[in-house]
């Protein structure tokens, strides 16, 4: 059964054996991580919203537990909130928030019909994930 334990970088040793029988080992050979799946999610609201009023931006940082077999929240992890305006293809970072039990939730003043998402760099027993822009309408 897989740990959660497990998560992490493993080191490969490698092992060759000659026809006399005789036997080279190499430690370390190689290392790999060993990560448990991430997902993230994001939440514009409200949809549309007047220029210059407030909106809120959510969303959940999960990894699998492999010991539970579920997704659990990943909690003191920094995420950041990106902004890609209109028929651009630019990202600007606005903040970055600090995960509790996995939620998100921050407020930003919209300017202007765009794109907000959340962006999570990793950690060495879990991957990176960035979520698909969600669009505000602002009138």
């Amino acid at each position: 059964m897989v740990s959660n334990a497990y998560a992490g970088t493993w080191h490969i040793a490698a092992f060759a054996y000659g026809k006399d029988r005789s036997r080279t080992t190499v430690y370390d050979y190689a290392t790999t991580k060993v990560q448990r799946a991430s997902k993230l999610t994001v939440n514009a609201t409200p949809e549309p919203v007047e220029k210059g009023k407030k909106i809120n931006i959510t969303g959940a940082l999960a990894r699998a537990n492999w010991d539970t077999h579920a997704w659990a929240g990943y909690s003191g992890q920094s995420v950041k909130l990106q902004y890609r305006p209109k028929n651009s293809s630019t990202c600007t970072t606005l903040k970055t928030l600090t995960t509790s039990t996995g939620k998100l939730s921050t407020p930003v003043t919209a300017t202007a019909d765009g794109y907000y998402r959340y962006t999570f760099a990793g950690t060495s027993t879990t991957p990176a994930a960035t979520t698909a822009g969600d669009y505000i309408d602002v009138t």
